[in-house]
């Protein structure tokens, strides 16, 4: 315990890994433990609500609305214990430092922990922004006090949150499904989403054409001789590209004054334009100067860690805590771009070294963050310590998902103190006319880097996969105006129109971020709450919004439009700030948007309304269960609107009829599971109304006379005729099924004949594919054609032959597809035991059942292994173990506690692993406290916020 001889202090910090990098640290005197996150919070259910409080009419909210917002705190029963031992410690030393992290959650941890352990010594408040050994001293020399406006901040936004969650989220539950949730945030990210998604339904695409010229200068010289030229302009008038099309009907702009070539335009002008002289018109040689790019903030890092490691916001975090808590990198929740003056000496001391002086500017960089709200008062994230340690040096102490993100860091921080990239860029024109005298302008362009700068260290990466890299050259032959040029070639291209791209987890942060929604703290949550609830699908890396999540957002839009609102969304982030600066009231914030004001703002809606509750309690009854959950897609050919609808066992095309018309079987449709909306095409619907969920006749059986119909059912289309059915073969698809295949099917399974002994021989498709069976023999045959074409003799030879037994024997692949652009791995297409599936060789992906190994494109493929990818392997099943009598926990440890430190290899091979810093320290002698700190379990930190 410790010593009354001299001044000892405890300090709380929020992880056990944080705790134990800051003890090494300190000295003797100082004990580190940890609150393991956040220590009370609003209760979760009506069970954390104390028995005293039951009757209350608050208690569902845990929040005493009536009474000044006060809110209900309860300590989570994972910490009590913790807190007691806390409280216990708090009694023996004679100071307390509290080390929560240095942002609104850090400092409302901090506040928490003072209500809840009472001490009755002194305490401080403990800050810094890296985890190493001169932070942590120059932090324990200069505490400050608990910021209470920063506390108010958090409580509000927390309360807000709770009310906005709690009193919304029960319309959705009787108006759409059980279980839904709505939040501040998380609704207006799932907005952004489904409103992309509309403007991709809503698109149609737009054919175009133009020219590309290989040209060549005539003279032979050394060097770059030949290089492409586009076609750029026709008599005068420019040729349309992409940006001349409406999106919503793919037709040109009006008043667009362009030549809209179609392919035969375009090849005849190719053919008119052959064997005629080209000329230089004009040369333009601009210099090209592009600045560094700023360090990293937390939107930017999740940015790039996603484009360039293919990692989620969930996995960028977690591995940016893991190097901050181990004293790698400077804190990564942040909105500030700026660079402390030691970083900045640091990152100009490595780029001599690396790069050499001539890298260095003359005087350090600056930089101005451009985030809507930006408040927190963090440095950028960056190398921690005065000395960066370049990526090499920690290649043996850091895993591979830590040292690829460590290096991002590292290489951002040192390109954003270096010199600019300069170099030149070269615009050309030139034109020929046709034998019909069109004159026929094209355009090329050159760049050349003559000093690539920062680009040596790092180089950004873009949303669009298409895009040219900052660093790449283009070098054109030295060209002056009237040249002569040959055409060595003329190829007429033809382009199609994009709807806008979806989504990832990466440009919605940005999104949010520009928009001024959300805070650094929150983004990953925001990303991993979206996905949980059921609103948003990963594809890939891209989002895509479900069905559900039109319905909630259709209903929010309609009924409670200021609620999704951005700009309201991210007003309530300013007024959440001026709590944060001790200039706005959290009472009279909460009090005008949960009550109403007649005073509030104008713009204010919601106040002006009367509040939240009124709100949510007057326009119930308005809300039209059947409309909300009806989502319109287009008329079709008969005028019949096709909606989908989401009903309680999922979504479901529908046609409507005209009013007072009965409804039909046919008019449903299922919709097949993971379809997005975008591809419920007018082609689509058809074939799902087709064979997914309505009925056709084939015609009639010329044997039995019944009729032939198909169908679909829970196991996929079939065929039916009486009492006999028929599934599809996976090669066949339920548009192009003709009444003579129909009748195949429904002869299975067919007699063959029988053997000399009278056995009966049959061909049937079963689950693996078609065999014939004799008795339970049985053969696998070649094709489902054999089903029908296989005669007696072929099958008795079959059955004759030794039964191979194929386990471990691969099949030849169905098609081999290429290399995967992602990770450049062979994709091939097998035939697996449910059917064919495309892999890589690590990674396995059904197709799904509208898709053939055929027509499945390369991008389609590469998207349904990211897919797989993004989700890990599958857990490896374990062979059931005999239940142990139970054994009484020691040392009063919780079971649950002992089970999550045996399920944390990752944490323990960390704690192995010590940077030099650390291995230099002398080992000290271990107090009772802090060996009970190195037994404890370490549960993940609670995620910060939920909005």
């Amino acid at each position: 315990m410790p010593s009354n001889a001299r001044t000892t202090r405890l300090v709380i910090v929020e992880s056990p890994s944080k705790a134990k990098t800051i003890a090494g640290y300190l000295g003797p005197d100082y004990f580190v433990e940890a609150s393991f996150g956040h220590v009370r919070d609003l209760p979760k259910n009506a069970d954390e609500v104390p028995e005293k409080y039951k009757g209350e009419s608050w208690a569902r909210l845990g929040v005493d609305v009536d009474n000044g917002f006060q809110p209900l705190y309860v300590v989570s029963s994972d910490r009590k214990q913790q807190i007691a031992k806390l409280k216990q410690l708090a009694k023996e030393v004679d100071e307390i430092f509290l080390a929560t992290d240095e942002d609104r959650e850090g400092e409302a941890i901090a506040w928490h922990l003072v209500e809840t352990i009472k001490p009755k010594v002194p305490v401080r408040r403990m800050v810094f922004h890296e985890i190493t050994r001169p932070a942590i001293q120059a932090a324990v020399a200069n505490p400050r006090e608990i910021d209470k406006d920063l506390v108010d901040a958090q409580e509000a936004r927390r309360i807000l949150d709770r009310l906005y969650g709690y009193e919304v989220s029960p319309v959705l539950w009787k108006k759409v499904m059980p279980k839904l949730s709505a939040g501040r945030v998380q609704s207006v990210a799932t907005r952004i989403v489904v409103e992309r998604e509309r403007q991709r339904m809503a698109f149609r695409t737009a054919e175009y054409w133009d020219i590309n010229a290989q040209l060549a200068i005539q003279e032979k010289v050394e060097g770059t001789r030949s290089f492409s030229a586009t076609l750029i302009a026709l008599g005068g008038d420019r040729v349309a590209t992409g940006k001349d099309f409406e999106p919503t009907t793919g037709r040109l702009k009006p008043g667009a004054a362009v030549v809209h070539l179609d392919g035969d335009g375009a090849r005849g002008l190719a053919a008119r334009l052959e064997d005629r002289p080209f000329t230089v018109t004009r040369v333009e040689e601009k210099p090209y100067r592009r600045r560094p790019y700023a360090p990293f903030i937390t939107s930017t890092l999740q940015q790039e860690a996603a484009r360039k490691l293919r990692m989620s916001s969930a996995q960028t975090m977690r591995t940016a805590q893991r190097l901050y808590e181990n004293g790698y990198i400077t804190y990564m929740r942040t909105d500030s771009v700026n660079l402390s003056e030691t970083a900045i000496a640091a990152a100009r001391r490595q780029i001599a070294e690396l790069y050499g002086e001539r890298s260095v500017p003359p005087e350090p960089r600056r930089y101005t963050g451009k985030v809507k709200n930006a408040q927190e008062a963090h440095e950028a994230i960056r190398p921690a310590g005065d000395t960066f340690r370049a990526p090499g040096e920690l290649a043996n102490e850091l895993s591979g998902e830590e040292f690829r993100l460590y290096e991002l860091i590292w290489r951002r921080t040192v390109a954003s103190q270096m010199t600019d990239a300069v170099g030149n860029s070269i615009s050309v024109r030139i034109r020929a006319v046709s034998t019909a005298q069109e004159e026929a302008d094209f355009a090329a362009t050159g760049k050349t880097i003559t000093d690539p700068g920062f680009l040596r260290a790092y180089v950004e990466s873009s949303d669009d996969e298409n895009a040219e890299a900052e660093d790449a050259e283009r070098r054109l032959p030295n060209l002056v105006k009237d040249q002569p040029l040959t055409a060595e070639e003329l190829a007429a291209v033809g382009h199609h129109t994009s709807p806008p791209a979806r989504y990832t987890e990466a440009s919605l942060v940005k999104a949010l971020e520009e928009l001024g929604i959300g805070r650094p703290s929150t983004y990953s949550s925001i990303m991993q709450t979206i996905q949980d609830r059921g609103y948003v699908e990963k594809r890939g890396q891209a989002l895509i919004p479900t069905f559900i999540a039109f319905a909630v957002i259709g209903l929010m839009e309609k009924h409670y439009p200021r609620l999704v609102d951005y700009n309201f969304t991210a007003a309530m982030e300013n007024d959440l700030d001026g709590i944060a600066g001790g200039e706005n009231a959290s009472l009279d914030f909460l009090s005008a948007f949960y009550f109403g004001s007649q005073n509030a703002d104008a713009e204010d809606s919601i106040a002006q309304a009367g509040g939240l509750r009124k709100l949510v309690t007057d326009n119930l009854s308005a809300i039209d269960a059947r409309s909300i959950n009806s989502i319109p897609l287009f008329d079709d050919e008969d005028g019949r609107l096709i909606v989908v609808r989401v009903g309680r066992y999922g979504p479901y095309l529908q046609r409507q009829q005209p009013e007072g018309a009965e409804e039909s079987p046919n008019d449903r449709a299922s919709l097949p599971e993971g379809i997005a909306p975008d591809e419920l095409t007018p082609e689509k619907v058809n074939e799902l109304f087709l064979g997914g969920g309505g009925e056709r006749s084939l015609g009639d059986d010329p044997v039995t006379g019944g009729a032939v119909v198909l169908k679909s059912g829970r196991f996929g289309p079939y065929v039916e005729s009486g009492d006999r059915r028929s599934s599809l073969f996976r090669t066949q698809s339920p548009e192009t099924l003709t009444l003579e295949q129909a009748l195949q099917l429904l002869s299975l399974p067919r007699v063959v004949g029988k053997d000399a002994e009278g056995a009966e021989i049959v061909a049937k498709n079963g689950k693996f594919g078609p065999y014939v069976q004799r008795g339970t023999d049985s053969r696998s045959l070649q094709g489902e054609d054999q089903l029908f074409t296989i005669t007696l003799d072929e099958a008795l030879a079959l059955l004759a032959a030794p039964k191979i037994r194929q386990r471990g024997a691969a099949k030849p692949p169905l098609r081999e597809m290429g290399p995967d652009p992602a990770t450049q791995k062979p994709m091939v297409i097998k035939d697996g035991r449910f059917g064919p599936y495309v892999t890589d060789g690590e990674f396995n992906a059904s197709l799904r059942r509208d898709q053939t190994p055929e027509e499945l494109t390369v991008e389609q493929a590469s998207e349904m292994l990211a897919e797989k990818r993004a989700k890990g392997p599958a857990p490896k099943k374990k062979a059931a173990a005999k239940k142990a009598p139970a054994k009484k926990a020691a040392d009063g440890a919780e079971p649950a506690k002992k089970t999550a430190a045996k399920k944390a290899p990752a944490k323990k091979t960390a704690a192995k692993k010590a940077t030099p810093a650390r291995k230099a320290t002398p080992a000290k002698k271990a107090t009772p406290a802090k060996k009970a700190t190195a037994r404890k379990a370490a549960p993940a930190k609670a995620a910060a916020t939920t909005e």
